[in-house]
């Protein structure tokens, strides 16, 4: 293993102008790091990795390679990119299982941050990638930090939204557990709205950042949505309370990696059919490639081009109208729209339908904690990452943010030097 390894890194070119760092939304350090692999230096490419990432083991697993890092590879212009993805989350594995005292010493303040920031203290909001790469950093910074999570345990949308099959929860427990012995401190089950408060936390501390994710499921509001059997595909993902399966068939609406995660998750639960409905064509789906292939080769079927535009039955699911859409181009859009083809409707026999069209932010739980929102009822912030209460600031999916995990980590890692630029 370790020898193919060596192999992948050795097919790097380390240009001297990396178009793969611009295509990572951390901006890893990667022909830097691959080097080192290429002399079996796990150490120091570990090293590497930590100056922007504390998620190498997950990021290398779970990140749309193809469209990211991977995508920009010179390598990859007349034949196959380099394996940047399985290249990153072999050196996270080494430095999980031997390179606790690496990360500590990473992350280690100057004696200079201590004295300038050892007593203030800053609370974090949701122990998701964004938070947990926030108190990581901030910790860097000498800063004392606790993170807050509703949950009884940390870790957000890594434990409770993506698949066992794409990342083992052992692997999300071992990071977390390091990234706690930089001495950070954690409060589980406070819920903001519920037994937890912007006014109270103001009191105790001189920042606090929201990270909370915006994980409930939109709806598509059409005719029939509020039948038993249509669930929300960020939800069903996140309780993991599924019906049986087993011989139904199965709707799955959307193009993105929940919708993937969605579609195979029920296809290994039993169902007879599951169909991936999406009103664009496969070449415009933003799941990642690699996710495409493996529910196809896992039996999920596809529809493209292809809208719904109602659920039928008697108080259950047992039908679903679609149509055929055909892409357009429109004056100020930067993508083809799709449009509905008239008189292309059709109906299919259906038993569950899942919607898995994007997620929202819990604005009820955000109500009463003075935060304006955007008119898309996102958390309002500025350049800064900073919302309308000066000491409150925030990042990843509740601002509105590109939404995968690593652009979340960037946001969660950034908002330190944004902070420290407001004058904090």
């Amino acid at each position: 293993m370790k020898e193919e390894i060596k192999q992948k890194a050795e097919y790097c070119l380390n240009c001297k102008n990396p178009q793969c760092r611009i295509g990572c939304p951390l901006g890893n350090h990667i022909p830097d790091f691959i080097e080192q692999v290429k002399e079996e230096n796990y150490e120091k490419a570990y090293e590497i990795l930590c100056e922007t990432t504390v998620l190498p083991a997950i990021c290398g697993r779970i990140c749309p390679h193809q469209k990211q890092c991977q995508g920009k590879c010179i390598r990859g212009i007349k034949s196959n990119p380099v394996s940047i993805g399985e290249l990153e989350a072999t050196v996270g594995d080494w430095g999980l299982e031997n390179g606790k005292e690496i990360f500590k010493k990473c992350f280690i303040p100057t004696l200079e941050d201590i004295s300038k920031n050892g007593n203030r203290k800053i609370a974090i909001i949701g122990g998701g990638p964004s938070g947990l790469t926030a108190a990581a950093f901030m910790r860097k910074k000498g800063f004392q930090v606790t993170i807050y999570e509703k949950q009884k345990d940390l870790g957000g949308i890594l434990k409770r939204g993506i698949p066992q099959f794409r990342l083992e929860k052992e692997i999300v427990d071992k990071m977390i557990s390091q990234i706690l012995l930089l001495g950070i401190q954690v409060q589980c089950e406070k819920e903001l709205g519920k037994n937890l408060y912007l006014n109270d936390l103001e009191k105790q501390y001189d920042m606090i950042f929201l990270s909370v994710g915006a994980n409930i499921p939109r709806k598509m509001v059409i005719e029939g949505e509020e039948l038993n059997g249509v669930f929300g595909g960020n939800t069903l993902l996140e309780k993991e309370n599924h019906p049986d399966y087993h011989g139904k068939k199965v709707a799955v609406i959307g193009g993105g990696n929940v919708a993937m995660d969605c579609a195979r998750t029920i296809k290994r639960l039993g169902a007879e059919q599951v169909i991936v409905i999406y009103r664009r064509s496969e070449a415009e789906m933003p799941a990642e490639i690699k996710e495409i292939a493996d529910a196809k080769e896992e039996g999920v079927q596809f529809l493209f081009l292809t809208n719904i535009t109602k659920i039928l039955g008697n108080n259950k699911v047992e039908q679903i109208e679609c149509i055929k859409t055909k892409l357009v181009e429109k004056e100020g859009e930067t993508r083809k729209v799709p449009v509905d083809v008239e008189n292309s409707n059709y109906c299919i026999p259906m038993d569950y339908v899942v919607m898995a069209v994007g997620g929202k932010v819990d604005t009820e739980m955000l109500q009463g904690q003075g935060i304006e929102m955007t008119k898309r009822k996102y958390i309002q912030i500025n350049e800064n990452g900073q919302t309308s209460n000066k000491k409150v600031f925030a990042g990843g999916d509740v601002a509105g943010q590109t939404s995968t995990v690593a652009w979340a980590a960037k946001d969660g890692r950034d908002i330190v030097e944004k902070m420290i630029k407001e004058g904090f």
